[in-house]
């Protein structure tokens, strides 16, 4: 089996990520701020800074491929200009720090592969009536997000010079029961109502954990896959449906909708508004059309699986 090099892995993506890769047979090297002992003897911890640029040699020499998914949560806290630019320093700073170490560091990596974000496309694009689900060719909106995702997937695009497989997941709204979206989307619920963002038309383009993760095991495994791929499920769902649904299936009829108004939303999260208000459909067709098969296609699918196992 491969050792696998993670960045990001004590993230919520990255530690389920660990387990499913470790259960798969495969050793985890975890890059870290600090030094951390390890109870799986398939897992250990290797140091590095990426505001210094300093980073492990050996943990680089002896990786075969390298998921990339470090970068401070765009969620997290509102957008100041300062935290703006944390959210984009996060990103390139640490893509650049690794291919600075592949360039510099012998080694056998055979494939990078690198999160990026739905965030790319922007809003939906309405024309005569309909609305076209953005594909991975479509160009990088002009808006933070779009930017962000623009020069992140750009500070890692040199390994392809050192020969090295670059594959970039364009990931949705992970849902998942230790936190994330899904967590904040029960809280209102769990006191019986079903919080509407806005209008609640907004489509909401999702991915449940374990496909995602799943998703990262079949770019190493499938050697033909290179370049961008969207990491969402092939059946968006609006707002206002998610949230009925989970209603429905925390409470029975005991719920009620209650819109939130955007100006309120505006009010409370600053700028980070606009993305939960943004509606943007996004196209599974090109991992499908790779033989990827997903778990939980559908949002009932997603979310029953989700809520029998919290």
């Amino acid at each position: 089996m491969s050792t696998i090099l993670i960045t990001g892995g004590t993230g919520l993506i990255g530690k389920a990520l660990t387990q499913m890769l470790i259960a798969k047979g495969h050793k985890v090297i975890v890059l870290s701020r600090t030094a951390k002992a390890a109870d799986d003897g398939n897992l250990s911890y290797a140091i590095w800074d990426v505001k210094k640029q300093t980073i492990d040699a050996t943990a680089v020499s002896a990786a075969d491929y390298i998921i990339h998914l470090s970068g401070a949560g765009v969620a997290d806290k509102r957008w100041s200009k300062g935290r703006k630019q944390e959210i984009v320093d996060s990103r390139v700073q640490s893509s650049s720090l690794l291919v600075k170490a592949l360039q510099n560091t012998e080694n056998h990596v055979r494939a990078v592969i690198s999160a990026s974000a739905t965030g790319w496309y922007g809003e939906d694009k309405v024309k005569n009536g309909s609305t076209k689900p953005f594909g991975e060719e479509a160009p990088a909106d002009k808006d933070f997000l779009g930017e962000t995702c623009r020069l992140w997937e750009q500070s890692i695009e040199p390994v392809t010079s050192l020969g090295i497989r670059l594959v970039r997941l364009r990931t949705g709204i992970v849902l998942a029961n230790e936190g994330g979206a899904f967590a904040e989307f029960k809280k209102p619920v769990n006191f019986g109502i079903a919080a509407v963002l806005g209008s609640g038309l907004q489509t909401i383009s999702w991915i449940h954990i374990e496909d995602l993760c799943r998703m990262y095991l079949f770019a190493i495994d499938h050697q033909e896959m290179s370049g961008v791929y969207n990491a969402v499920a092939p059946m968006p769902v609006k707002n206002k449906q998610l949230m009925l649904l989970l209603a429905k299936r925390l409470k029975g009829k005991f719920s009620v909708a209650v819109h939130v108004p955007a100006f309120l939303l505006k009010i409370i999260m600053g700028e980070m508004s606009v993305e939960v208000l943004k509606s943007a459909t996004v196209s599974a067709n090109k991992i499908r059309a790779a033989d990827f098969t997903f778990l939980y296609p559908s949002i009932d699918a997603a979310v029953d699986n989700l809520l029998s196992n919290h």
